[in-house]
Order: structure tokens, then C-alpha cells, then sequence
């Protein structure tokens, strides 16, 4: 007996909707019957929808759509876009430098196509003056405006306070375009100066 057979033999149900081989409809057939007409395509009766009333089964290559489905799978997983989430630490009284140092992390992270997680660290007295941290966060949000948006807003949380910024779409597909060209085109380049 070949495994086809065995497959097909499984299918324990007096009837079935019957799906030829070429996706026609049958209609409802015993299921001996249908095993006949799918040994006789050199075919495999495979049932499609066991809950249907009577199941359906469909007369076709099982190896080959059990291939097919697997690759489906396969892509639909490669697609799947992985979402990263970096955080980046700033002081409420935090100075310019350091500002645009975390500014720049932001924008890298989401010119990556990365969430980014900004926290603020309040300690002692600073916990009493949350609306410096407030407008700080404001001020990021807009700041990096052009490679994301602000996905939640700033909010308390005990000692700290967060926001979370998400890129804009299609931010990783830039990313690759503008790596793809060379430094020196007439790309729109960022603040930052080229990486040595």
C-alpha cells in the first residue's frame, strides 16, 4: 500500500464535498468514491475543511501542498517585521551637549527602524518639577519629528517618567536606500556628519 493511500484512508466519513483536482466542484459523493476518482487522477484526497458539514475535501498532490504550504509559511515569517525597542536615559536638567549627543541615538535608532523608549530619571527635589521633564520630552518629540512620532505620550511612572517614539513608515527601507548610496550624492542627508 503507498502512502498516498494511507493518507487518503484516514478520512473516516460516509460523505464529502468533493473539489476536483482542477478546483471544479464535485458536489457531495461517498467517500469511497471519492478516493476512486483521486487514485484514478494518481492523486491524494485531502480534506480541506474537516469542519464543514459534510467535510470538504480537495483531489490534488499532498507532497506539493504540504511543500507549497511550508513555504508560504517560510515568507510569511521572513516578512514579519521584528519590532526593537532601545531606550535611551536623560536628566531633567540635563545640558546642550549631552542633549544632542541622546538626540543623535534617537534618530540613529529610528532611521533603523527601531522604537525608541525615552526615559527620565528624576532624583531628590527633581521629582517635585515633573514639568521639566515634560517639556524635555516635548521638545525630543519635536526635535526628531522628521524620523518618527510620538507612539505614547509621556507619562509618570513612579521615580520616572516615559514616552515612546516609533519611526515613521518605511523609515528601515530609507535607511537602506540612503546606505546604498554613496557619500558625496545629492541625497538628503541628516545633521549628523558621515561615519569615518
Amino acid at each position: 500500500m503507498s502512502t498516498e493511500t494511507r493518507i487518503n484512508e484516514r478520512i473516516r466519513v460516509p460523505e464529502v464535498r468533493l473539489v476536483g483536482p482542477n478546483s471544479e466542484q464535485v458536489g457531495i459523493v461517498r467517500v469511497e468514491d471519492a478516493l476512486r476518482l483521486a487514485i484514478e487522477a494518481d492523486l491524494d484526497l485531502v480534506e480541506v475543511a474537516p469542519n464543514a458539514r459534510p467535510p470538504v475535501c480537495k483531489i490534488m498532490d499532498y507532497g506539493k501542498f504540504k511543500y507549497e504550504a511550508a513555504q508560504k509559511l517560510r515568507e510569511s515569517r521572513r516578512n514579519q517585521q521584528m519590532t526593537v525597542i532601545k531606550e535611551q536615559k536623560l536628566r531633567p536638567k540635563i545640558d546642550d551637549h549631552d542633549y544632542e549627543t541622546k538626540k543623535g541615538h534617537v534618530i540613529r535608532f529610528l532611521e533603523a527602524g527601531s522604537k525608541v523608549k525615552v526615559t527620565i530619571m528624576f532624583r531628590g527635589r527633581e521629582q517635585s518639577r515633573p514639568e521639566l521633564g515634560y517639556r524635555l520630552l516635548q521638545r525630543l518629540g519635536a526635535d526628531v519629528g522628521e524620523f518618527g512620532f510620538v507612539e505614547t505620550s509621556a507619562k509618570q511612572d513612579g521615580r520616572n517618567m516615559t514616552m515612546v517614539l516609533a519611526p515613521h513608515k518605511g523609515a528601515k527601507t530609507r535607511a537602506k536606500v540612503a546606505e546604498a548610496r554613496q557619500p558625496g550624492t545629492s541625497a538628503p542627508a541628516a545633521d549628523s556628519a558621515p561615519a569615518e
